[in-house]
């Protein structure tokens, strides 16, 4: 190749990227979940206690008291 069609090679490909990248799909907005959005745990007689060894996420655990949900704001002056 020579440098003129080396350039020409650069430039096609540059312009084909930059086309591939202006049609992609756009990602959706992720929207935020707050306290209240959460599952809450419920007591159900005759449910399965789970038993859990080492880190894991129990889905819908089976519990008596679970406490306050409560969203505290804070305000920072910048």
């Amino acid at each position: 190749m020579t440098g003129m069609e080396f350039l020409i090679a650069v430039a096609i490909s540059a312009t084909l990227s930059m086309a591939v990248y202006m049609l992609a799909p756009k990602p959706k907005a992720r929207t935020t979940s707050t306290a209240r959005d959460l599952d809450m745990p419920t007591v159900s007689a005759g449910r399965p206690i789970p038993v859990v060894f080492g880190d894991m996420t129990v889905k819908s655990p089976n519990v008596l008291w679970y406490g306050d949900k409560l969203i505290h704001e804070y305000k920072v002056k910048v």
